[in-house]
């Protein structure tokens, strides 16, 4: 059974979708710890809810980022991670700790990488006219959102979508696509290699899809 701490900076429904997953034996691991770098995350409720031990580490109260990271490491290693999942946790992490956590950590997302890195994706992905837009497991590497993708999912987009449309339909994908990812890590059949995602030890493909 591996070991899962989360970090959230919002409402945490891809925690609670991954959490939700482990209790039906859908993931063979736990959530021991999720952490948020803000008190007001709702996500830390529902975790405690669930008796899962939560964590604020704010980063106003660092000086640097480099600080802050290292203090999070520390609080993250206290609890012995086998992965260390990003649910939404809006922070750009520093090349120190990517490299830490390098294999072990997974990210999730909201466009179909390398498309739209950074924020703002729905909206780019309508005002660029695309007749489809998703959502992107990969792991992570020192490159924002830039790490090999793990999975993909693909939605359409409709004329007169809003950018609250798409992002519905995105987060239905999320909370489907997440836990599996998470679950093929929990059972050894995802690694990264050589700066490569392997699935039972075969290369994935720039989409996340099994290349032959």
């Amino acid at each position: 059974m591996k070991r899962i701490v989360v970090l959230i900076s919002g409402t945490g429904s891809n925690m609670q979708a991954i959490q939700e997953a482990c209790e039906r034996g859908q993931v063979a691991g736990q959530v021991v710890a999720v952490i948020s770098n803000k008190a007001t995350a709702r996500g830390l409720s529902k975790a405690a809810d669930k008796g899962i031990a939560t964590e604020v580490l704010s980063h106003k109260e660092f000086a640097s980022r480099e600080d802050y990271d290292a203090q999070l490491m520390t609080l993250i290693d206290q609890y012995q991670p086998d992965l260390v999942v990003l649910a939404g946790f809006m922070r750009i992490l520093t090349g120190t700790f990517t490299r830490h956590y390098e294999g072990r950590m997974l990210n999730i997302h909201p466009s179909l990488l390398p498309k739209y890195k950074g924020v703002n994706t729905h909206q780019r992905a309508l005002d660029a006219g695309d007749q489809e837009h998703g959502v992107s497991v990969h792991f992570v590497t020192e490159e924002l959102d830039g790490g090999p993708v793990v999975l993909q999912a693909k939605v359409p987009i409709f004329e007169g979508d809003s950018s609250a449309d798409l992002q519905a339909r995105v987060h239905e994908q999320e909370h489907r696509i997440y836990p599996l990812a998470v679950n093929w890590f929990c059972q050894d059949r995802l690694t990264l290699q050589g700066g490569r995602a392997l699935f039972d030890g075969k290369p994935l493909g720039e989409q996340g899809y099994a290349a032959d």
